[in-house]
C-alpha cells in the first residue's frame, strides 16, 4: 500500500518499513538510509529533569499539589492534635481506617508524601531564583542600551528646541534622569550612558530593574515562608489546659489536657514554671447581659524567681518564656463530693462545666468509678443554672449569668463507666452503652436538684452528692512557636516585592542633541529629540517622556 507524502517533505521517520526503534530517513539516492539519533545518556536525562523541576510552570503546578495534598489534613484528625478522636475513627472505621493510617492521612504534615512535595517546591523555587538571581546582578552591573539612530519607530516621542549647546542640554538631561521626578525619586531614577555622536550628544537611560528586584524578593521571600514554617511545624508546642479558681498547674506535658507538638520537639525543653488562678472577673451588660470584659489574675512563679501577679484577657495573652497564654474560655466548675454506699468518699473535686448559652446555662457530667467493692460505677449528668428561674414544674432556666442563685439539676445513672476498655472518652460526655438510668415508682427518671451546701441521697442506695461550693475557671490556651516572627518578616517582604513587581515600570529613554539647520556656531539652535519604550503596554510612557524634555528644559534654563 502506497502512503500519501506531502512533495518536498522531508520527514526523518518516513520510511513505514524500517525496524521499530530504528529511524530512517529518505534521500533521492537512498530511500531507506538509516538514520540513528545520539541518545542524550543518563547525564542528558538528569540535565532535562533539573531544568523541568526548576521551571516557574513546575514550582507552580508544587505549589497547587501543595495546598490540595494539605487538604486532607483539615478532613481527617491528626494524631498531633487529637490521638482520641484518631482511635474513634479507627474504632469506628475498621475496613478503610487501617488504609488511610498506612498512607499517612492521619500524619498528613509528617508524611513521605507531603514532605515530598514542600522538598520538591523549595529545590524547584531555589533553582528558579539562583539563574534569575545572577542574570538580575549582570544586568545591574552593565551600561544601558546605546541610542538608536532612528526615533520614528518608538511608541513615545518628543521633540524640543534650545539656544543652548548640545553639550549642555545632555547634562541636563543626565541630570534630570538621575534624580527622577519628586515623588519617590529614588525609586523612580534613571541609569544613564553618556555619548558622543560627533555631530551630536546624546544620553540613553534605563530604569525599571526595580521590577525585577521585586520579584526575586517575592521568590526569596516565598523561599523564607517555607522554611520558616517548616521550622515552625518542627519546634512548636500548644497545650491547651482547665485551671480552677485557686488551683494552678505546672507547664508539663502531663499537666495539659491537650498537647501538640513538633516532630523536632523535647518534652524536656520546657520551662517548669508553676500558674495558679487567684481571681476571675466577668462582667456583662446589666441590660443585654452581653460580656464586656473577662480578666483572670494569676501568679506565675519561674524557677528560681519571687513569685509574680499577672492578669489575662481576652486578645491580650500573658508572655512567658517566649511563649503566650491565651484567655479562650471560663465557665463554673461545681465543687461536688459523692460518698458511695458504704459512706466512703469515692469522688471529691471540681468539675468544669461547658456554658451552653449567654447565661451560662452549663453542661456537665461527673463519672464516679471509685465505689467501694462490688458496687456500681455512678455517672451524674445534669445542668448548672447561674441564675435558676422556675418556670413551670420540673422547669427551670438560667436568667443570669452571675451566680446568684446557682442551682445543680441532675440525672442519676449506674452500672459500667467503661472506663477500663483502653479506648479514651470524651470527659464530658457520658457512655451510656452500659449504664441505666436510676426510676422513681413510677418509671419516670430521677432527677436532683441541689444548691450550694445541700447534700441529697442517690437513688437505689447508691450514695450521697454535696454541692460544697460555685468555684469558677478559665480554659488556657499556651502556644509557642519560635518562628511566627520570621512567617511575618517574610510575608511581609513576599508583599513589597509582589508590589514592586507589579507596579514598577520598565522604561528605557533615550534623548539626543544636536545642532540644528541655520547659522553655523554658537546663534544655531539645538534640537532635542526623545524617543522611549517599555516593555508591555504603559500608559504613562508619553507623559514621562513629556516631563523628561520638559524638566531638561527647565534644567537648562537655569544653568546657562
Amino acid at each position: 500500500m502506497r502512503t500519501y507524502r506531502p512533495e518536498g517533505l522531508d520527514d526523518t521517520f518516513s520510511n513505514p518499513d524500517a525496524p521499530a526503534g530504528e529511524p530512517t530517513t529518505n534521500t533521492p539516492g537512498d530511500p531507506q538510509t538509516p538514520v540513528r539519533l545520539p541518545s542524550i545518556g543518563l547525564r542528558g536525562w538528569l540535565r532535562w529533569s533539573w531544568r523541568q523541576l526548576t521551571s516557574m510552570r513546575v514550582a507552580l503546578l508544587l505549589l497547587m499539589l501543595l495546598a490540595v495534598a494539605a487538604v486532607p489534613g483539615t478532613v481527617f484528625p491528626q494524631r498531633a492534635q487529637d490521638v482520641a478522636r484518631v482511635a474513634t475513627y479507627l474504632t469506628e472505621h475498621p475496613t478503610t481506617g487501617p488504609w488511610l493510617d498506612r498512607l499517612g492521612f492521619f500524619d498528613v504534615y509528617s508524611s513521605v508524601w507531603f514532605s515530598a512535595i514542600y522538598l520538591m517546591l523549595f529545590v524547584s523555587l531555589v533553582g528558579c531564583i539562583v539563574p534569575r538571581t545572577r542574570v538580575h546582578l549582570a544586568a545591574l552591573r552593565g551600561r544601558p542600551p546605546r541610542t538608536p539612530r532612528r526615533f520614528g519607530r518608538f511608541p513615545a516621542q518628543a521633540e524640543a528646541s534650545t539656544d543652548a549647546s548640545p553639550e549642555q542640554v545632555v547634562e541636563s538631561a543626565r541630570r534630570v534622569l538621575r534624580r527622577g521626578p519628586r515623588l519617590l525619586p529614588w525609586m523612580a531614577s534613571y541609569r544613564v550612558d553618556v555619548h558622543d555622536e560627533g555631530g551630536g550628544w546624546s544620553v540613553s537611560a534605563e530604569r525599571g530593574y526595580l521590577r525585577e528586584t521585586g520579584n526575586l524578593v517575592f521568590h526569596l521571600a516565598l523561599v523564607g515562608l517555607l522554611v520558616s514554617i517548616a521550622a515552625g511545624q518542627m519546634l512548636h508546642y500548644r497545650g491547651q489546659a482547665i485551671v480552677v479558681q485557686g488551683r494552678g498547674m505546672a507547664n508539663a506535658v502531663l499537666e495539659y489536657d491537650t498537647f501538640e507538638q513538633g516532630t523536632a520537639f523535647r518534652p524536656e525543653s520546657l520551662t517548669p514554671f508553676t500558674l495558679r488562678l487567684d481571681s476571675f472577673d466577668a462582667r456583662f451588660d446589666p441590660e443585654s447581659l452581653e460580656p464586656r470584659d473577662f480578666t483572670a489574675h494569676v501568679t506565675v512563679t519561674d524557677p528560681g524567681e519571687q513569685p509574680q501577679d499577672a492578669t489575662i484577657k481576652v486578645n491580650h495573652p500573658l508572655g512567658v518564656d517566649g511563649a503566650k497564654i491565651y484567655l479562650q474560655g471560663n465557665g463554673y466548675a461545681p465543687e461536688l463530693t459523692v460518698h458511695d454506699a458504704a459512706g466512703e468518699v469515692a469522688f471529691a473535686g471540681a468539675v468544669p462545666f461547658l456554658p451552653q448559652d449567654g447565661v451560662y446555662t452549663s453542661r456537665g457530667v461527673v463519672k464516679v468509678p471509685d465505689v467501694s467493692g462490688d458496687q456500681e460505677q455512678v455517672g451524674l449528668v445534669g445542668y448548672l443554672l447561674p441564675t435558676a428561674v422556675q418556670l413551670g414544674e420540673n422547669l427551670w432556666r438560667s436568667s443570669n449569668p452571675q451566680p446568684q442563685d446557682p442551682l445543680l439539676v441532675l440525672s442519676v445513672w449506674s452500672g459500667n463507666l467503661g472506663l477500663d476498655t483502653g479506648v479514651p472518652q470524651n470527659v464530658y460526655q457520658l457512655d451510656e452503652s452500659r449504664m441505666e438510668q436510676a426510676v422513681d415508682e413510677d418509671g419516670a427518671p430521677v432527677t436532683l436538684y441541689l444548691r450550694p451546701g445541700e447534700t441529697v441521697e442517690l437513688p437505689d442506695g447508691l450514695g450521697t452528692v454535696t454541692f460544697d461550693g460555685l468555684p469558677r475557671y478559665v480554659a488556657l490556651d499556651l502556644r509557642h512557636d519560635p518562628a511566627l516572627t520570621w512567617v511575618l518578616v517574610f510575608a511581609l517582604l513576599a508583599f513589597a516585592g509582589l508590589a514592586a513587581s507589579l507596579f514598577a515600570p520598565r522604561r528605557r529613554v533615550w534623548v539626543r542633541a544636536v545642532p540644528g539647520a541655520g547659522p553655523a556656531g554658537e546663534q544655531g539652535r539645538t534640537v532635542i529629540t526623545a524617543a522611549g519604550l517599555a516593555r508591555g503596554d504603559d500608559v504613562g510612557l508619553q507623559p514621562e517622556l513629556d516631563r523628561v524634555l520638559a524638566a531638561t528644559l527647565v534644567d537648562v534654563e537655569e544653568t546657562t
